[in-house]
């Protein structure tokens, strides 16, 4: 059920958009690796509800965010202690664009109570191995890692048990 399509120009509101069980979120892939082919780069279309936040996570890829709609504060962990630590808190506003470094604990939180914030994701290194973290004080070495990742398992298999 991958949604495969290599066409030239695709129409953004015929896209498969989903929350992909993150309460408060919406993800397109815009241009993807499974999905599109893509081999270096991928783009994603990302809604997140007022109020709302995305998990605490890292991942080695580059990163870039555009803020295509509303206001929000980026979260930026540690990477010289064990845990990502109390994270910078760093405004986003609509217009601007910001970057995560890569293995950087971060989560995106739409600090506004009224107005979706969506933002336009580029990555490096296509698909995305994602760790997450159920709080700021979980050891890196704790974090869980979810590959494929919520958008990528209709796409790419599901890695097997060696066990």
């Amino acid at each position: 059920s991958c949604p495969r399509d290599n066409s030239v120009v695709k129409d953004i509101n015929k896209m498969h958009q989903s929350n992909y069980g993150i309460g408060g979120f919406s993800h397109i892939t815009v241009a993807g690796a499974l999905a599109h082919g893509m081999k270096e780069v991928e783009v994603w279309l990302q809604t997140i509800s007022a109020g709302q936040r995305t998990p605490i996570h890292r991942h080695s890829c580059e990163e870039v965010f555009v803020v295509l709609k509303g206001r929000g504060t980026l979260l930026l962990g540690s990477t010289s202690l064990p845990y990502p630590g109390t994270p910078q808190e760093i405004p986003v506003f609509q217009n601007s664009t910001f970057t995560v470094p890569i293995n950087y604990p971060h989560q995106v939180w739409n600090s506004d109570e009224h107005e979706d914030l969506q933002v336009l994701v580029i990555i490096s290194r296509p698909p995305v191995k994602i760790f997450l973290y159920e709080d700021w004080s979980m050891p890196h070495t704790a974090a869980k890692l979810k590959f494929p990742f919520v958008w990528d398992e209709d796409c790419l298999d599901a890695p097997k048990d060696e066990l």
